[in-house]
């Protein structure tokens, strides 16, 4: 197998028909990198090329899935760095939208082959699943999570929308996605399974055992069997506007660095460091979500 910097692959399952991809950037909790993510982009066509491979596990190593998009500006120059990321200020420093917006498609066109790609998926989840880590999740076919995972989007809190909505209003229903949208916050494995964001969720003890069951009993089929039934099954999502949807909300996610509260929190960033900036961002919520206290 190929192998990358930032994600590893294997094998397992009978015969070794199940792929494995753990993103691989730990002591970050799995910070989606531009990095990172074209290299699981690579993992991905390298898996969806190989017939002996029928279904593909997406795991993170270490204490969590992914606490989502990594806001460090990368350490990277020259030829070490990501071609295909685009800046998104003028020469004088100035931020554009077009410019914010066509970097922010590059990345929905990797979620976008990631849910469109010729093998069935699951995503495993244990930790944090959070902000671009649950757009990630979102995008795989099926999602097994640890009972005490923490799923959700904060980021909707000032850093513009989910890109791609995090798919959301396929998966539950509108009253959900709508609170959970609108807060920001995080629900537990558990309270997913029961509001139908995921398929299950099981003791944070047995989960790599159990995905991997899971996985291997979806394989008893082959590949391409397996790739048309999924293409079946998407193309009904597919014209009820997955596509646009994605599209749009893309192009929202990079018009929302744009408001009154998505400038307070790059100020706050900038002024008082990450740490202060969450407890601007997130501390309001902690302190009145009262009305859940029965």
């Amino acid at each position: 197998m190929a192998e990358y910097e930032n994600v590893l692959m294997d094998r397992a399952g009978t015969d070794d028909r199940v792929g494995i991809i753990t993103l691989n950037r730990p002591e970050k909790l799995n910070a989606l990198s531009q990095e990172l993510l074209y290299d699981f982009d690579a993992a991905l066509h390298d898996m969806e090329a190989d017939h002996t491979i029928r279904v593909i596990v997406v795991k993170g190593a270490g204490r969590a899935f992914s606490a989502g998009y990594d806001l460090t500006p990368s350490q990277k120059t020259g030829a070490d760095a990501v071609v295909r990321r685009h800046r998104g200020v003028d020469d004088k420093g100035r931020r554009l939208l077009m410019g914010i917006r066509t970097g922010m498609q590059q990345i929905t066109d990797i979620h976008m082959y990631f849910w469109n790609m010729a093998k069935v998926t699951i995503a495993q989840v244990h930790g944090y699943a959070v902000a671009g880590g649950c757009e990630m999740a979102m995008m795989a076919d099926l999602v097994v999570a640890a009972d005490d995972a923490q799923l959700g989007h904060p980021g909707l809190r000032g850093l513009g929308t989910s890109r791609t909505g995090v798919i959301w209003p396929l998966v539950i229903g509108m009253r959900k996605a709508k609170e959970l949208y609108y807060t920001g916050e995080n629900v537990t494995g558990t309270e997913a399974e029961e509001i139908g964001m995921i398929n299950y969720a099981w003791p944070k003890e047995e989960l790599e055992d159990r995905t991997l069951a899971f996985a291997d009993r979806l394989a008893n089929m082959s590949a391409d069997h397996l790739a048309i039934l999924k293409v079946n099954m998407n193309r009904f999502y597919e014209n009820m506007g997955i596509y646009s949807s994605v599209r749009s909300s893309t192009d929202l996610d990079a018009a929302g660095q744009f408001t009154e509260f998505s400038y307070d929190w790059q100020e706050k960033m900038r002024d008082e460091g990450l740490k202060d900036a969450l407890q601007w961002r997130d501390g309001p919520f902690r302190e009145t979500d009262t009305y859940k206290k029965k």
